[in-house]
Protein backbone atom coordinates (compact mmCIF):
# COMPACT_ATOMS: atom_id res chain seq x y z
CA UNK A 1 0.00 0.00 0.00
CA UNK A 2 1.25 3.41 -0.86
CA UNK A 3 0.11 5.19 2.19
CA UNK A 4 -0.27 8.85 3.60
CA UNK A 5 -0.08 10.04 6.94
CA UNK A 6 -1.46 13.17 8.02
CA UNK A 7 0.05 13.34 12.05
CA UNK A 8 1.36 16.46 13.77
CA UNK A 9 2.98 13.56 16.52
CA UNK A 10 6.25 13.14 15.48
CA UNK A 11 6.81 9.87 17.31
CA UNK A 12 3.80 8.25 16.36
CA UNK A 13 4.60 9.27 12.82
CA UNK A 14 8.08 7.74 13.22
CA UNK A 15 6.32 4.21 14.42
CA UNK A 16 3.78 3.96 11.84
CA UNK A 17 6.74 4.46 9.57
CA UNK A 18 9.12 2.07 10.96
CA UNK A 19 6.29 -0.57 11.17
CA UNK A 20 4.57 -0.06 8.05
CA UNK A 21 8.08 0.16 5.62
CA UNK A 22 9.19 -2.95 7.50
CA UNK A 23 6.37 -4.64 5.64
CA UNK A 24 6.71 -3.58 2.50
CA UNK A 25 4.27 -0.29 2.32
CA UNK A 26 5.60 3.26 0.89
CA UNK A 27 4.53 6.14 3.15
CA UNK A 28 4.57 10.13 3.06
CA UNK A 29 3.81 12.54 5.63
CA UNK A 30 2.44 15.53 6.37
CA UNK A 31 2.68 17.48 9.93
CA UNK A 32 -0.33 19.47 9.50
CA UNK A 33 -3.75 19.85 7.44
CA UNK A 34 -2.98 22.35 4.82
CA UNK A 35 0.19 19.94 3.97
CA UNK A 36 -1.78 16.87 4.11
CA UNK A 37 -4.51 18.26 1.74
CA UNK A 38 -1.89 19.36 -0.85
CA UNK A 39 -0.49 15.83 -0.63
CA UNK A 40 -3.65 14.16 -0.95
CA UNK A 41 -4.63 16.18 -3.77
CA UNK A 42 -2.33 16.06 -5.97
CA UNK A 43 -0.66 12.65 -5.20
CA UNK A 44 -1.89 9.26 -5.41
CA UNK A 45 -2.79 7.28 -2.05
CA UNK A 46 -4.17 3.75 -1.84
CA UNK A 47 -5.63 4.67 1.84
CA UNK A 48 -4.75 7.89 4.14
CA UNK A 49 -4.11 8.02 8.30
CA UNK A 50 -5.40 11.45 8.92
CA UNK A 51 -5.44 12.31 12.72
CA UNK A 52 -8.55 14.75 13.92
CA UNK A 53 -5.87 17.23 15.68
CA UNK A 54 -3.57 19.18 13.25
CA UNK A 55 -2.52 22.39 12.69
CA UNK A 56 -3.59 25.47 11.06
CA UNK A 57 -6.51 23.09 9.44
CA UNK A 58 -8.59 20.34 11.63
CA UNK A 59 -9.15 16.35 10.17
CA UNK A 60 -12.30 17.19 10.14
CA UNK A 61 -12.05 19.88 7.31
CA UNK A 62 -9.25 18.13 6.03
CA UNK A 63 -11.39 15.65 4.66
CA UNK A 64 -14.45 17.69 3.88
CA UNK A 65 -11.93 19.23 1.40
CA UNK A 66 -10.87 16.19 -0.04
CA UNK A 67 -14.37 15.02 -0.28
CA UNK A 68 -16.75 17.79 -2.02
CA UNK A 69 -14.07 20.06 -3.49
CA UNK A 70 -11.30 17.77 -4.91
CA UNK A 71 -14.13 14.90 -5.32
CA UNK A 72 -11.31 12.40 -3.65
CA UNK A 73 -13.33 9.05 -2.88
CA UNK A 74 -9.66 7.12 -1.67
CA UNK A 75 -10.14 5.51 1.88
CA UNK A 76 -9.55 7.42 4.38
CA UNK A 77 -8.78 6.16 8.26
CA UNK A 78 -9.47 8.97 10.89
CA UNK A 79 -7.36 8.27 13.72
CA UNK A 80 -7.79 10.33 16.97
CA UNK A 81 -7.82 10.36 20.89
CA UNK A 82 -11.20 11.31 20.33
CA UNK A 83 -13.22 8.33 21.47
CA UNK A 84 -16.98 9.88 22.43
CA UNK A 85 -20.07 8.70 19.95
CA UNK A 86 -21.14 11.99 18.45
CA UNK A 87 -16.92 12.71 17.46
CA UNK A 88 -17.04 9.09 15.84
CA UNK A 89 -20.85 10.33 13.93
CA UNK A 90 -19.03 13.73 12.76
CA UNK A 91 -16.27 12.11 11.33
CA UNK A 92 -17.95 9.43 9.73
CA UNK A 93 -20.38 12.45 8.29
CA UNK A 94 -17.32 14.25 7.08
CA UNK A 95 -16.26 11.26 4.88
CA UNK A 96 -14.40 9.02 7.15
CA UNK A 97 -14.27 5.29 5.80
CA UNK A 98 -13.36 4.27 9.36
CA UNK A 99 -12.11 5.45 12.85
CA UNK A 100 -9.55 4.14 15.42
CA UNK A 101 -8.71 5.75 18.60
CA UNK A 102 -5.68 5.84 20.13
CA UNK A 103 -3.85 4.19 21.80
CA UNK A 104 -4.06 1.38 19.09
CA UNK A 105 -2.35 -1.67 17.92
CA UNK A 106 -0.52 -1.50 14.87
CA UNK A 107 -1.22 -4.85 13.64
CA UNK A 108 -5.06 -3.39 13.78
CA UNK A 109 -4.82 -0.65 11.84
CA UNK A 110 -2.73 -2.61 9.05
CA UNK A 111 -5.80 -4.55 9.04
CA UNK A 112 -8.05 -1.73 8.40
CA UNK A 113 -6.46 -0.31 6.45
CA UNK A 114 -5.68 -3.20 4.28
CA UNK A 115 -9.42 -4.01 4.61
CA UNK A 116 -10.65 -0.65 3.11
CA UNK A 117 -8.20 -0.87 0.44
CA UNK A 118 -9.86 -4.16 -0.83
CA UNK A 119 -13.14 -2.43 -0.56
CA UNK A 120 -12.31 0.32 -2.84
CA UNK A 121 -10.97 -2.16 -5.04
CA UNK A 122 -13.82 -4.18 -5.25
CA UNK A 123 -15.96 -1.16 -5.79
CA UNK A 124 -13.95 -0.09 -8.84
CA UNK A 125 -13.64 -3.41 -10.43
CA UNK A 126 -18.06 -3.30 -10.47
CA UNK A 127 -18.59 0.03 -11.43
CA UNK A 128 -19.52 1.88 -13.84
CA UNK A 129 -18.43 5.79 -14.02
CA UNK A 130 -20.47 7.89 -16.24
CA UNK A 131 -20.58 11.66 -16.71
CA UNK A 132 -24.00 13.31 -18.81
CA UNK A 133 -24.02 10.27 -21.79
CA UNK A 134 -20.03 9.65 -21.33
CA UNK A 135 -19.62 6.10 -19.51
CA UNK A 136 -16.50 3.88 -18.31
CA UNK A 137 -17.30 0.26 -17.56
CA UNK A 138 -14.23 -0.52 -15.52
CA UNK A 139 -15.14 -4.28 -15.39
CA UNK A 140 -14.95 -4.54 -19.56
CA UNK A 141 -12.74 -1.32 -19.90
CA UNK A 142 -15.33 -0.33 -22.53
CA UNK A 143 -15.92 3.47 -23.00
CA UNK A 144 -19.43 4.99 -24.96
CA UNK A 145 -20.39 7.85 -25.51
CA UNK A 146 -24.46 8.79 -26.52
CA UNK A 147 -24.38 4.95 -26.84
CA UNK A 148 -21.82 5.16 -29.83
CA UNK A 149 -18.04 3.07 -28.66
CA UNK A 150 -15.13 5.48 -28.72
CA UNK A 151 -11.22 3.82 -28.81
CA UNK A 152 -8.97 5.04 -26.62
CA UNK A 153 -5.45 3.50 -25.80
CA UNK A 154 -4.93 2.95 -22.29
CA UNK A 155 -3.11 5.89 -21.49
CA UNK A 156 -6.09 8.01 -22.46
CA UNK A 157 -8.60 5.58 -20.36
CA UNK A 158 -6.60 5.85 -17.67
CA UNK A 159 -6.93 9.96 -17.38
CA UNK A 160 -10.56 9.12 -18.65
CA UNK A 161 -11.20 6.95 -15.33
CA UNK A 162 -8.82 9.54 -13.18
CA UNK A 163 -11.29 12.41 -14.25
CA UNK A 164 -14.53 10.88 -14.19
CA UNK A 165 -14.04 9.84 -11.15
CA UNK A 166 -13.33 13.12 -9.56
CA UNK A 167 -16.51 14.65 -11.33
CA UNK A 168 -16.68 17.22 -11.46
CA UNK A 169 -13.86 18.70 -9.01
CA UNK A 170 -10.80 19.72 -10.10
CA UNK A 171 -8.06 16.99 -11.04
CA UNK A 172 -4.48 18.68 -10.98
CA UNK A 173 -1.96 17.97 -13.58
CA UNK A 174 0.29 16.31 -11.10
CA UNK A 175 -2.17 14.06 -9.92
CA UNK A 176 -2.95 12.99 -13.79
CA UNK A 177 0.89 12.86 -14.13
CA UNK A 178 1.38 10.24 -11.17
CA UNK A 179 -1.60 8.15 -12.42
CA UNK A 180 0.32 7.60 -15.88
CA UNK A 181 4.37 7.42 -15.16
CA UNK A 182 4.63 7.52 -10.99
CA UNK A 183 6.85 9.42 -9.59
CA UNK A 184 9.00 9.12 -13.00
CA UNK A 185 7.14 11.44 -15.63
CA UNK A 186 8.48 11.87 -18.74
CA UNK A 187 10.55 14.86 -20.13
CA UNK A 188 8.30 17.63 -22.32
CA UNK A 189 4.59 17.52 -21.83
CA UNK A 190 2.96 14.46 -22.66
CA UNK A 191 0.18 14.92 -20.54
CA UNK A 192 -0.56 17.81 -22.81
CA UNK A 193 -0.56 15.02 -25.78
CA UNK A 194 -2.20 12.58 -24.08
CA UNK A 195 -4.93 14.99 -23.05
CA UNK A 196 -5.64 16.52 -27.07
CA UNK A 197 -6.05 12.66 -27.67
CA UNK A 198 -8.24 11.79 -25.24
CA UNK A 199 -10.66 15.48 -25.76
CA UNK A 200 -10.22 14.52 -29.64
CA UNK A 201 -11.86 11.34 -29.07
CA UNK A 202 -14.57 12.09 -25.66
CA UNK A 203 -15.65 15.43 -26.80
CA UNK A 204 -14.68 16.02 -30.77
CA UNK A 205 -17.80 14.16 -32.77
CA UNK A 206 -20.16 15.62 -30.10
CA UNK A 207 -21.82 19.10 -29.34
CA UNK A 208 -21.46 18.76 -25.62
CA UNK A 209 -17.82 19.33 -24.58
CA UNK A 210 -17.37 17.84 -20.99
CA UNK A 211 -13.55 18.09 -20.83
CA UNK A 212 -12.48 21.82 -19.64
CA UNK A 213 -9.36 23.15 -18.83
CA UNK A 214 -8.60 24.83 -15.36
CA UNK A 215 -5.43 27.42 -15.93
CA UNK A 216 -2.48 27.03 -14.01
CA UNK A 217 -4.27 24.10 -12.05
CA UNK A 218 -5.33 21.12 -14.62
CA UNK A 219 -8.27 19.94 -15.97
CA UNK A 220 -11.76 18.88 -14.97
CA UNK A 221 -14.88 16.12 -16.66
CA UNK A 222 -18.12 17.35 -16.16
CA UNK A 223 -21.83 18.63 -17.92
CA UNK A 224 -21.58 22.28 -18.46
CA UNK A 225 -24.10 22.77 -15.76
CA UNK A 226 -21.69 20.68 -13.08
CA UNK A 227 -18.21 22.51 -14.46
CA UNK A 228 -20.39 26.09 -13.90
CA UNK A 229 -21.64 24.95 -10.21
CA UNK A 230 -17.77 23.64 -9.22
CA UNK A 231 -16.49 26.70 -10.76
CA UNK A 232 -18.65 28.95 -8.05
CA UNK A 233 -17.79 26.52 -5.53
CA UNK A 234 -13.85 26.12 -5.55
CA UNK A 235 -13.68 29.90 -7.23
CA UNK A 236 -11.55 29.16 -10.28
CA UNK A 237 -12.32 30.74 -14.13
CA UNK A 238 -12.66 27.36 -15.80
CA UNK A 239 -12.42 27.63 -20.13
CA UNK A 240 -12.23 24.87 -22.36
CA UNK A 241 -9.44 24.57 -24.14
Amino acid sequence: MRLLVVEDNRNLVANLFDYFEARGHTLDAAPDGPTGLHLAVTQHYDAIVLDWMLPRLDGREVLRSLREEAGSNVPVLMLTARDELPDKIAGFRAGADDYLTKPFALPELEVRLEALTARAAGRGRNRVLQVADLKLDLTTLEVSRGGRPLHLYPACRKLLEVLLQSSPGAVTRDRLEHSLWGDSPPDGDMLRSHIYELRRVVDGPFPLKLIQTLPRVGYRLAAPAEAAHAAEHDGHDDRTG
